[in-house]
C-alpha cells in the first residue's frame, strides 16, 4: 500500500465499468508524473475487482457500496465525506494529468474549498445567473469546470457540501437547468461556495482546460508533457466567446462528454498503458499512429467531405444516446 500523506489526488469510478476504466487511465497519468512522489492517488469505487493488479501497491482504493454516493453528478456532492486529512484535489475520472501537481497544491493551499475559475454576474450557465444571484442576494457566482475541486478537510468543507446537498433538493425550484437529466454539481457547488464565502483560484489557463472550450484544435503528449489547446479568435466559427483564453497549456486536460472516444485521448491512454508496462518503444509508438490516430483522421476527413451529400440524400442521423446517461 502506498504511504499515506497529507496531499491527495482523489477520483471516483463508480456505476458503469466505463467510469472505472477512465479512473484507471487517470491514475496511470498521475503515476507517470509522480514517481516517488509523496502525493497519494486515491480511487473511490464500488467495483474494486476491475482495477488492474499492477496499480494495487501504487494507489489507495477506497471501497463504497453501489449507489452509496448517489447517481450521476451527485456523487461529487459527497467529497467532504471521502477526503483524508490535509489537502485533496478531486479530479474527474475523464481527465489526464500532464505535469507534476506540486505547484497546484501550493497555489490552492489555505482554501477550505475552492475551484479554478472566475466570477460571473450574468448570462446563461445551467440557468440564468443574474436571476439566481438576485434570488439569493449575492453579487455573483464562481464559474468553473467541475472536473476539479480542491478541499482541505474540516468543518468549513463539511458546511459547504452540506449546503450543496440541501440545494440539490431544490434544484428545479431554484431555476437551474439539468444536464443529462440530472442536477449539475457545478452550479450547486458554485452557489454553496458563494454562500459560504469561499473563493476560486482565478483561472489563468494553466490549471485545467478541455476540448470543448478549445475547439480550434489541440496537441497532446502525456508522456513528454507537451500540450497546447486553441480557442480560435473571432470571427472564426469555432470560437467560444465564453472562454477568455486563446492558447493554453493546462496541467490537467478534461476530456468531457464524447471526447474520450476521440483518438487524442485513446492514443494517450494506449501510450500510458505501454509506458506503465515498460513497453513503450518505436514499435508501440508506430502502432499508436497507424492503429489509433491515422484511421480516425482518415475517417473524419471522409465524413467531413461527404457529410453534405449524406444529409441531402438521407437527412440528419439520429443522435446516439450517450453511454454516460444514467438509466
Amino acid at each position: 500500500m502506498a504511504e499515506i500523506t497529507n496531499k491527495h489526488v482523489l477520483t471516483i469510478g463508480t456505476g458503469k465499468k466505463l467510469y472505472v476504466d477512465l479512473a484507471v487511465n487517470l491514475a496511470r497519468s498521475f503515476l507517470h508524473w509522480h514517481t516517488n512522489s509523496s502525493i497519494l492517488f486515491q480511487l473511490v469505487t464500488d467495483q474494486p475487482e476491475l482495477i488492474p493488479e499492477d496499480l494495487n501497491d501504487k494507489i489507495q482504493v477506497i471501497n463504497v457500496k453501489p449507489g452509496e454516493l448517489g447517481l450521476g453528478f451527485s456523487t461529487k456532492l459527497h467529497l467532504d465525506k471521502l477526503v483524508s486529512e490535509g489537502q485533496t484535489f478531486f479530479v474527474d475520472s475523464d481527465c489526464l494529468i500532464f505535469e507534476p501537481l506540486d505547484g497546484l497544491f501550493e497555489r490552492f493551499k489555505g482554501h477550505d474549498v475552492s475551484v479554478a475559475g472566475n466570477y460571473a454576474t450574468e448570462g446563461e450557465w445551467f440557468g440564468d445567473i443574474r436571476s439566481i444571484c438576485n434570488k439569493f442576494n449575492i453579487p455573483h457566482l464562481p464559474q468553473f469546470n467541475g472536473g476539479l475541486y480542491y478541499l482541505e478537510k474540516g468543518d468549513k468543507a463539511t458546511e459547504v457540501y452540506t449546503t450543496a446537498r440541501q440545494l440539490e433538493k431544490q434544484y428545479d425550484e431554484i431555476g437551474f437547468v439539468r444536464l443529462r437529466d440530472r442536477p449539475n454539481d457545478e452550479v450547486l457547488m458554485a452557489l454553496a461556495l458563494q454562500l459560504h464565502g469561499q473563493t476560486p483560484v482565478i483561472d489563468d489557463g494553466t490549471i485545467m482546460s478541455d476540448p470543448q472550450a478549445c475547439r480550434g484544435g489541440y496537441k497532446l503528449d502525456v508522456i513528454s508533457g507537451e500540450r497546447w489547446m486553441i480557442n480560435p479568435d473571432p470571427p472564426h466559427p469555432l470560437h467560444q466567446s465564453w472562454y477568455r483564453f486563446h492558447k493554453v497549456s493546462p496541467a490537467i486536460v478534461h476530456f468531457l462528454g464524447h471526447y474520450t472516444q476521440h483518438y487524442p485521448y485513446k492514443k494517450e491512454v494506449y501510450r500510458l498503458r505501454k509506458s506503465a508496462n515498460r513497453q513503450l518503444n518505436i514499435l508501440s509508438e508506430l502502432k499508436a499512429l497507424f492503429i489509433i490516430q491515422y484511421p480516425e483522421q482518415v475517417k473524419n476527413s471522409f465524413k467531413n467531405l461527404f457529410r453534405p451529400v449524406y444529409h441531402l440524400l438521407f437527412g440528419n442521423r439520429k443522435i446516439k444516446r450517450s453511454e454516460r446517461v444514467i438509466q
